[in-house]
């Protein structure tokens, strides 16, 4: 994790770079599977582009392989694979900061995976995160985008499997700035998801365009926060400080 934090904040743009913890296919053992998958006209760019981390990868690797042509159709079958229909699911994420010690932040959610088919993921941001965004709605993003997919099949392992996200993220939400709303689930915790001055707007335009809240509000305990919407602050820090 350290050598793969090290080199994206000035990699290719036009490469896409995340880290997963994981079982793979035959292992009896958790791994870490940095994968970096780039988009370029040749593959003559696309090695020049994959050259750095072919180069600079610590030793020791189980599994590698440098510039394997992939399609968009390969990488839809291995995300279905990923995530298989018929199971039970419990996800979450964080936008950590840009200061925070990632690898010590996520060592237990990549290393401690309650199920077998579940698996965590960090996703490289940076350099984008840098740039200053348009009037859009994705307001919140830091460096660094974690989340984790908990899957399992047996109901009996709802109580574990759920508990085990909570306690990874009661961790990992101190070190964050939010998270992404679509893998939120506003009934069990709620933080920041927008910047400030966009939550802010956001929230006018639904009062002047909803002003019965006709349309419900985030889903969060029965609806609880209707017209005003959500409130874009850390809850956990607001019970931290009463």
């Amino acid at each position: 994790m350290s050598w793969i934090l090290g080199i994206t904040a000035s990699y290719d743009t036009d490469t896409e770079i995340v880290a997963v913890g994981g079982y793979p296919p035959g292992s009896p053992d958790i791994c870490i599977t940095v994968l970096l998958v780039t988009f370029k006209n040749s593959e003559e760019e696309a090695r020049k582009a994959l050259q750095e981390a072919e180069d600079s990868h610590p030793p020791g690797t189980v599994n590698r392989w440098f510039c394997k042509p992939t399609s968009l159709k390969q990488e839809y079958e291995d995300q279905a694979a990923a995530n298989p229909s018929g199971h039970r699911y419990c996800a979450d994420n964080a936008y950590l900061s840009n200061d925070a010690d990632v690898a010590e932040t996520l060592e237990a959610a990549f290393t401690t995976l309650p199920h077998r088919k579940s698996f965590t993921l960090w996703y490289a941001m940076a350099p984008v995160s840098r740039r200053k965004l348009p009037d859009m709605a994705l307001s919140m993003q830091t460096d660094h985008y974690f989340a984790l997919y908990t899957i399992w099949e047996d109901e009996q392992d709802d109580e574990r499997c759920q508990n085990w996200v909570r306690d990874i993220m009661k961790d990992v939400e101190t070190r964050s700035e939010g998270a992404y709303l679509g893998d939120s689930d506003f009934q069990t915790r709620r933080t920041r998801f927008w910047g400030e001055e966009e939550g802010k707007k956001l929230m006018r335009l639904r009062r002047e365009w909803d002003p019965l809240a006709r349309i419900c509000g985030y889903l969060d305990v029965g609806d609880k926060s209707g017209l005003n919407g959500l409130k874009n602050v850390h809850e956990w820090q607001a019970m931290a400080e009463i």
